[in-house]
């Protein structure tokens, strides 16, 4: 028994060092890639893991000029203040309106617009379309933010042709449901570009083949379509729900604070906004860090439930 053991260490022992060797020779190898690497290592390790340390801050009631050591611990205290505070509940329900909206429409309409686009045979007509709507994804929601509030109002193009047809002007930033309707779709508008083309790079890994067995059996574009390429399609389609699912409390900071003013703040107010105006503005640092490590704690729970899913059903997985 003891010289089994004894072989089983020496098998053990060796195998760890030909791993180590391994390594060391793949890094030797490979150091000009590794180098490249380290910039976004250190740059990722000062904004996400540093700032890691402020969340002592939502079990104090912290003090900028006591510092994280010596301002008073409160302990839950920021909790439940924040659970029995009813603003809270509609700026959570807020969030989840537009972040499930969203959510939803940025995987149908990119997946059916892809399919549609697939169908076309004319090779300039189709790159055409796929740029032009690719390009509102590069401008940024300062951008787009002052064109919507230019096109919005009350006196801009989208109401003055109202007007003109006999319709009612519509204070779409003003009104908190249509507020809501313009910053969902707007947002979808700027991003189903981005996404429609990784629905279409999967669709470039499918054979032709099948498309060609399935015509000589006499299953028409419809057919194929419904067989062959939607079913190609939903490994992609879980791969980015399963990847947007862990943000799905971000509703986009951006684009809200851009848009909302006052008059709407009952209905467009999120999370982000909230501890914008709570913890910066407000200056109450600790109640914010609190709403803060709140949403994370959520996220980090949708992620893991996303990747069960997701290995569940398809097999993917990234770790």
């Amino acid at each position: 028994m003891n010289t089994r053991m004894w072989r089983n260490r020496k098998l053990h022992a060796g195998a760890r060092r030909r791993n180590r060797e391994t390594a060391l020779s793949s890094l030797r190898r490979n150091w000009v890639l590794h180098l490249m690497v380290w910039p976004a290592v250190i740059l990722f390790f000062i904004f996400s893991y540093l700032p890691m340390a402020g969340i002592v801050m939502a079990f104090q009631n912290f003090k900028p000029g006591l510092g994280f050591l010596n301002s008073p611990w409160v302990g839950l205290d920021q909790f439940r203040f924040l659970f029995g505070y009813d603003n809270f509940l509609k700026v959570l329900r807020n969030t989840l309106v537009f972040s499930l909206s969203k959510y939803v429409l940025n995987i149908l309409i990119p997946f059916g617009f892809a399919i549609l686009l697939n169908e076309v045979r004319n090779r300039r007509y189709k790159r055409t379309v796929q740029t032009i709507v690719y390009l509102p994804y590069f401008l940024s929601w300062v951008t787009l933010a002052g064109i919507l509030l230019d096109m919005l109002s009350t006196q801009g193009l989208v109401n003055t042709v109202m007007a003109r047809l006999g319709m009612e002007r519509i204070m779409f930033l003003g009104d908190g449901f249509w507020f809501r309707l313009t910053v969902i779709f707007s947002d979808v508008w700027k991003s189903f570009g981005f996404n429609t083309i990784l629905y279409l790079a999967a669709l470039t890994t499918v054979s032709p083949d099948l498309y060609e067995s399935a015509e000589i059996d006499g299953a028409n574009r419809f057919r194929q379509t419904l067989h062959i390429t939607i079913p190609s399609l939903v490994p992609i389609t879980v791969v980015v729900a399963t990847l947007a699912l862990g943000g799905l409390l971000n509703a986009n900071f951006d684009q809200v604070f851009n848009l909302y003013n006052p008059m709407v703040y009952e209905k467009a107010d999120i999370i982000d906004t909230f501890v914008y105006r709570i913890g910066l503005l407000s200056g109450k640092y600790s109640l914010g860090a609190a709403v803060g490590l709140f949403k994370s704690f959520i996220g980090l729970i949708l992620i893991t439930i996303s990747y069960r899913l997701a290995y569940r059903f398809t097999n993917y997985r990234i770790f």
